[in-house]
């Protein structure tokens, strides 16, 4: 692969790395930190260094940095799977790597499914990565841009791709005005599979190769039949308009409170981005002035209902579960909205035919929610008060107009086993 660095990138390149070498000591306190409410963070040190228990012989590398990036990769690894692959995936954050473990438990026992930190941004670190793998190629989900992961797949002869791409307008107009490094990093990897074509002409501009247009992989992920089965047989005993509030997170939870208590109507379904937001939140809840059951409270590990959900709020203090919580729903508050950050994936509730709700900062999902909005599968709101007005009124999209966009949407592990092949040159 040639080299894409110009002389503006080789001199980033160098201050980078310096200030990894300067900021090793804080990266290593972060992890122990974090380590204080998750204790996952300090487990498997090692491997952010590269240094490995065990390993698979050329796999299809996967790198999905958190649990929102994994559940993306879901349908495609287990198709890369069904071909005779092996995998290995890459994380971060221990919501990502425990969602991996879990879905494949039995790849994992099999030996066909390994599952890593992604090493921290050292040369050497990835030296040892790529050569006790040798990884046939890598998928970098969503919109993660890690310099020297980019530089050492180049240089070690990895094709990296960009998978399930999209370069929000956000980002985008930053990057080209502002952090001109980080566009021009574009260029350092083998191509991107993107989502639309808007997406294509951002990647485009940003001088990344070998553009396809693929789609949403989340329109194709696998649903838990018997999670959804079980949470509409209790949505029929509970017969009660039900709301449910997706991955919440800091910043925005007075918004909801406000919505709720203008609202006590109905029934809402409050989920928490983070695990370690269960208790904090729980008692932010309660502090309001309503009445909350914990989902560990109210149903059993078969999602059996064992308590009184006559309360204002379920807390769903689980992970892996978000479809059952939908399931309970007529229609889902989408988490990260009403706050700068921008707002959560979409797909799910979709998928099982739920309109959804978003607040005013929906620039991480640019795709597909401008499609969702048009085709009266969404609803935006401004702010907290119009969010109040409209769960007062009858203006929220309907269950046909959602279940209709969601199947225009699906066959985008297809477009990009098909891209994937064209690009590392496989027999179809």
């Amino acid at each position: 692969m040639s080299d894409f660095r110009t002389p503006a990138l080789r001199r980033f390149f160098v201050l980078y790395k310096l200030l990894w070498i300067v900021g090793l000591p804080f990266a290593i306190a972060y992890l122990f930190w974090r380590g204080r409410r998750d204790p996952d963070y300090r487990r498997h040190v090692a491997e952010r260094f590269g240094f490995y228990r065990k390993s698979l012989d050329s796999p299809v590398w996967v790198h999905a940095v958190s649990l929102g990036e994994l559940r993306s990769a879901v349908p495609l690894i287990q198709r890369l799977l069904d071909e005779g692959n092996t995998i290995v995936t890459t994380h971060f954050t221990p919501a990502g790597r425990r969602e991996a473990e879990r879905v494949f438990a039995t790849e994992i026992a099999e030996g066909r499914v390994q599952v890593i930190w992604i090493p921290l941004e050292f040369k050497w670190t990835f030296r040892r990565f790529f050569s006790t793998f040798r990884p046939r190629y890598g998928l970098v989900m969503e919109i993660e841009i890690w310099p020297e992961m980019i530089r050492s797949a180049a240089e070690n002869s990895i094709a990296l791709f960009a998978c399930n791409a999209q370069y929000p307008l956000k980002s985008f107009t930053r990057d080209r005005e502002k952090s001109k490094w980080r566009f021009d990093l574009h260029s350092g990897v083998a191509g991107a599979f993107v989502k639309s074509d808007l997406q294509a002409d951002r990647f485009a501009q940003a001088g990344c190769p070998h553009i396809h247009i693929t789609g949403e992989l989340r329109f194709d992920q696998p649903v838990p039949a018997d999670h959804v089965s079980k949470g509409v047989a209790i949505k029929a005993d509970i017969n009660r308009p039900t709301v449910t509030i997706t991955s919440v997170v800091k910043g925005e939870d007075d918004t909801y409170v406000q919505a709720i208590k203008a609202n006590k109507d109905r029934l809402y379904i409050y989920v928490p981005r983070a695990p370690e937001r269960f208790d904090e939140t729980y008692d932010m809840l309660t502090e309001a002035g309503l009445k909350v059951a914990r989902r560990s409270d109210l149903f059993d590990d078969n999602l059996t209902l064992i308590g009184d959900p006559n309360v204002d709020v379920i807390l769903g203090d689980s992970m892996g579960e978000m479809y059952f919580y939908l399931a309970l729903c007529d229609a889902a508050i989408i988490g990260g909205s009403f706050v700068t950050k921008g707002a959560h994936n979409i797909s799910e509730p979709l998928a099982l035919g739920k309109p959804v709700i978003v607040g005013p900062h929906t620039w991480t999902i640019e795709f597909p929610i401008v499609e969702a909005l048009a085709a009266d599968a969404a609803v935006q709101v401004t702010d907290s008060e119009a969010l109040n007005a409209l769960l007062r009124s009858d203006a929220i999209p309907t269950s046909q107009a959602a279940t209709a966009f969601f199947a225009s949407q699906k066959g985008a592990v297809a477009r990009t086993l098909a891209a994937i092949k064209t690009e590392t040159q496989q027999p179809e």
